[in-house]
């Protein structure tokens, strides 16, 4: 599992709407840039800069990526708060449980006991917070479904010699993880992001994208270590065809500078070919 960077302020931003510590997404916040980190002499910047995320709404901090407004946000909200939402999309669940079918993955956690420094730092995806590709892609396909988790699977049906079905999974909710109201902002936002922000190269003429970039920071010493790569993203065609994708980019043995690592520039693509690919665009 690996820490999932910015691509959890989707989720960050899913616990503050069901919670009622962001009503309108347009709306200027109270966050300031650089945040300071509670408890701490520490203050997070962000890479789109002050003037862009100074107090800036949640649709403006997705579209930019900013930090601050999501520390904030999970800092009010509370490690409880989105602990509890975090599990209610799959993290802290036993993926050898019946309801994961066959699906068999390391488990994404949201760590128990942690500091207010500890809980903020899990609003922007990072801290202790691990999660794996297909986590990400579950949240990400539950908030396009409209709040709804379904169950995982890997074979969509099995055949026999004269291509008869023999078995065929169908699609099985696990649960209503936020409210369709939550899940349809969420979905506003990564929508503005994909045609205005980071996430424009995931975009497909007649699909509806919304997408949400990821870059992690990982080792003792992050100014030694090339970050991680993540997008997340989902498509949806007007006769309901849809897909959810999540991109994860492990740069240790690529020969590539720190500063081309970034899920809009490299993982946004690949999303793209994905989506294509599913949908038949």
């Amino acid at each position: 599992t690996y820490p999932p960077g910015s691509t959890f302020k989707i989720l960050t931003a899913a616990a503050a709407l069901e919670h009622g510590v962001v009503t309108d997404v347009d709306a200027r916040t109270d966050a300031v840039s650089p945040y300071p980190l509670p408890l701490s002499t520490n203050k997070i910047g962000s890479e789109a800069g002050d003037a862009v995320c100074n107090k800036a709404s949640m649709k403006t901090a997705m579209q930019y990526s900013c930090n601050n407004v999501f520390l904030d946000a999970a800092a009010e909200l509370g490690e409880d708060r989105m602990r509890e939402t975090a599990e209610k999309f799959g993290f802290n669940e036993d993926v050898y449980a019946e309801e994961f079918g066959d699906m068999l993955a390391t488990k994404s956690l949201y760590p128990p006991k942690l500091d207010k420094p500890g809980t903020a730092l899990t609003g922007m995806g990072q801290g202790s917070l691990t999660s794996t590709p297909m986590q990400m892609a579950m949240v990400t396909a539950a908030l396009a479904n409209d709040g709804k988790l379904m169950q995982p699977y890997i074979v969509d049906e099995l055949r026999g010699p004269d291509l008869s079905t023999l078995e065929k999974n169908e699609p099985m909710e696990m649960s209503q993880a936020v409210s369709p109201e939550t899940a349809k902002k969420v979905q506003e936002m990564m929508e503005h992001t994909a045609k205005e922000g980071s996430a424009q190269r995931a975009l497909i003429d007649g699909v509806t994208v919304g997408g949400k970039t990821g870059t992690a920071q990982r080792g003792v010493d992050v100014r030694d270590e090339v970050p991680y790569g993540w997008f997340v993203s989902y498509g949806k065609k007007d006769d309901g065809r849809s897909v959810a994708v999540a991109v994860f980019i492990d740069p240790t043995d690529m020969d590539i500078s720190r500063s081309d690592i970034s899920g809009g520039r490299l993982g946004a693509p690949i999303a793209k070919s994905v989506m294509q690919a599913v949908l038949g665009d």
